[in-house]
């Protein structure tokens, strides 16, 4: 389901695109000029891919995009037992490159800056509920309550000197899934710049993150998802050089009893949030940071979110979708972003 919902949303990106050629929307793997792409898709951290790149080099930065994605998925994934994070989790201290280090420095400060609505310690409630495995299960306070006393942030150990991070806390495990895709977008941006790239786009399990303009000089126009419905979208936004990343419900999830329960899971007391948000998508020229804020702002809910982006020191801007089908955005994307819904916009 994940894979389909991906894959539209990336559809909608290629429409809304615009081509003056028919012929252009198809992908190629060789740059004929400024107009066609390098492009290349795959499959990789359980999710659709594509990164699209412009200009002479785009080949040569596409090849190297996939190769990162790959090393990233293979050091930063809970499910393979030889990644970094899964030797962490087990032996509870790790030596870690230096992507593993930075995401896990990035992880620590974003929890303490909201509180921990971002918590990578969560991995052992997800792996409660069933989300890891797909055996999906819905626990019982006495089982949740004991997991919430091994997720003390600070119980984390950070050794720059020896490239080590340890858990002071037995019972911790981590878990960069909120995190990571933003990162590896960001990488392959920077993959882009080197590689003299000016105008490219990244895909990764319909999160987008964008390079320069489109190759017309225009904006990228990015279609935003309803959650209520697959093939229905909240509004475009046109925007260049930001992440664009969206985090909901709609999701992961699954049905037991007649109740449906998702994978965003409130820190403070173990159960999916239920704070009034649908979707919240946050749009940033960092990738790791905008992925990280949609799925702090989602456990915030609402009110919290708003005060948090008017407090924050953090530069993005936001849509909010709530669950009483109200859209909400922040000022800063109040003259390139359109709906045909009511709209109301959020002052700094």
């Amino acid at each position: 389901m994940r894979f389909i919902k991906a894959f539209s949303v990336l559809i909608l990106i290629i429409m809304l695109v615009g081509c003056s050629n028919e012929n252009e929307v198809n992908t190629s793997k060789t740059t004929v000029n400024d107009t066609i792409p390098a492009s290349k898709e795959f499959f990789a951290m359980d999710t659709y891919m594509e990164v699209d790149a412009y200009g002479d080099n785009g080949e040569k930065a596409v090849a190297k995009a996939e190769k990162e994605v790959n090393k990233l998925d293979s050091i930063l994934s809970t499910g393979k037992s030889t990644s970094e994070i899964s030797k962490l989790n087990k032996n509870k201290k790790q030596v870690v490159s230096a992507d593993t280090m930075s995401l896990i420095k990035e992880s620590v400060k974003i929890s303490k800056a909201t509180n921990s609505a971002f918590n990578p310690t969560i991995y052992p409630l997800m792996e409660l509920w069933g989300f890891t495995t797909k055996n999906y299960y819905v626990p019982k306070d006495n089982e949740i309550k004991p997991l919430l006393n091994h997720m003390d942030i600070d119980n984390i150990k950070i050794d720059e000197r020896k490239n080590e991070v340890s858990f002071k806390d037995s019972n911790m495990k981590i878990d960069l899934g909120a995190i990571a895709k933003g990162y590896t977008s960001s990488k392959i941006i920077d993959i882009f710049k080197e590689n003299n790239i000016k105008s490219g786009m990244v895909t990764l399990g319909g999160n987008v993150q964008v390079l320069g303009k489109k190759p017309d000089g225009s904006l990228w126009k990015v279609g935003i998802q309803n959650p209520i419905g697959e093939d229905e979208y909240l509004g475009v936004l046109q925007t260049s050089d930001k992440a664009v990343i969206t985090s909901g419900g709609y999701e992961r999830n699954f049905t037991k009893n007649g109740k449906t329960y998702h994978h965003i899971l409130d820190p403070s007391n173990g159960y999916p949030a239920n704070n009034g948000l649908t979707s919240v998508t946050i749009i940033s020229s960092d990738g790791t940071l905008a992925d990280a804020l949609s799925t702090s702002l989602f456990v915030m809910g609402k009110d919290k979110a708003i005060d948090f982006y008017k407090k924050s020191n953090y530069n993005f801007d936001f849509i909010l979708y709530t669950s009483d089908n109200k859209l909400i955005i922040s000022d800063g994307i109040k003259d390139i972003f359109s709906s045909d819904l009511d709209i109301k916009v959020v002052n700094k």
